[in-house]
């Protein structure tokens, strides 16, 4: 029998989908405890909006389960759906309505609309009060879908690669608006990208995925710490003798990998096998660590 635990938000337990014959993940699970900001990240078709789409109950998955705030997504009531903030990639539906038209639709669903929140943000737009959203630039638009959500006061937020056709600018505030509103409660983010650059200012904890396998699960700021780059020259080819070598590459007359062993271990391991000492170690941005695991391609 399964006991609630109100201190986890959302549990996802042995998920394995397919669509058709195509295998999309196995096995799957992981968990988002309540106030906590976790990223899946994975390049473009690796199951990112699979996983987004069962969490909202609109897929059944093939096996496994996900509970969201205690409740399984395919029989969730009403009222705890209403709990729940959804943002999907494209963004907003309606982009036909203006800021307040779009307003006066979205909050008739939820009887603790907060209006202010939500023209706070659009406020900071350089748009005029009955102009179309869908004559504002994408940067725009995400913002209005943030303030919308804002307004809703969630507990839980579900974001699926919000960071999709938005520039630099855009992509940064978007984040800083995000993590300002989920400073304010106890707020739990769940969301998906396949644009790092800015995710280690947001993400307190990280899965990198890659075409059906979970290659990490761990805290941001543990990734940032324990995995590097490593460089050495040789004239020979590298073997690898640990699992823990990563995608090795030759360039030049040196190789490089990646590896979450002790920069310690990693010298013994070349100087043991290849006779040098001569070894560079690079500390990763979330972006690089991100290739390190998936590869370039």
């Amino acid at each position: 029998m399964y006991t609630t635990d109100d201190s986890l938000i959302i549990d996802c337990q042995n998920v394995t989908h397919y669509y058709g014959n195509r295998l999309i993940f196995r096995d799957f699970s992981f968990q988002v405890q309540k106030g906590k900001i976790l990223g899946l990240l994975g390049k473009s078709g690796t199951g990112k909006s699979t996983i987004i789409n069962i969490l909202n109950g609109f897929l059944r998955p093939t096996r496994g389960f996900c509970r969201v705030l205690g409740e399984e997504v395919s029989r969730m009531r009403p009222e705890t759906k209403g709990r729940i903030g959804l943002l999907l990639e494209q963004h907003i539906q309606h982009s036909y309505l203006n800021i307040f038209e779009i307003e006066k639709f979205y909050s008739r669903f939820y009887p603790n609309w907060n209006s202010a929140a939500y023209h706070n943000l659009i406020s900071k737009l350089k748009i005029t009060s009955r102009q179309p959203i869908s004559t504002m630039s994408c940067g725009q638009h995400s913002q209005v879908a943030l303030g919308l959500l804002f307004a809703q006061d969630p507990e839980v937020l579900i974001l699926d690669d919000f960071s999709m056709g938005l520039d630099p600018g855009y992509r940064r505030l978007f984040i800083e608006n995000l993590k300002e509103f989920v400073a304010k409660g106890d707020k739990t983010v769940f969301l998906t990208s396949h644009i790092i650059q800015d995710m280690e200012m947001l993400l307190d904890d990280c899965i990198m995925f890659d075409y059906g396998r979970k290659l990490v699960h761990k805290p941001t700021a543990e990734i940032l710490d324990t995995f590097h780059k490593f460089r050495f020259k040789t004239s020979e080819p590298l073997v690898r003798t640990t699992q823990d070598i990563l995608n090795p590459e030759k360039i030049g007359d040196s190789w490089e990998f990646y590896s979450f062993l002790k920069p310690s271990e990693v010298k013994q391991i070349i100087a043991h096998d290849y006779g040098s000492s001569d070894i560079e170690v690079s500390k990763l941005s979330l972006e690089d660590a991100f290739i390190g695991l998936t590869g370039k391609y």
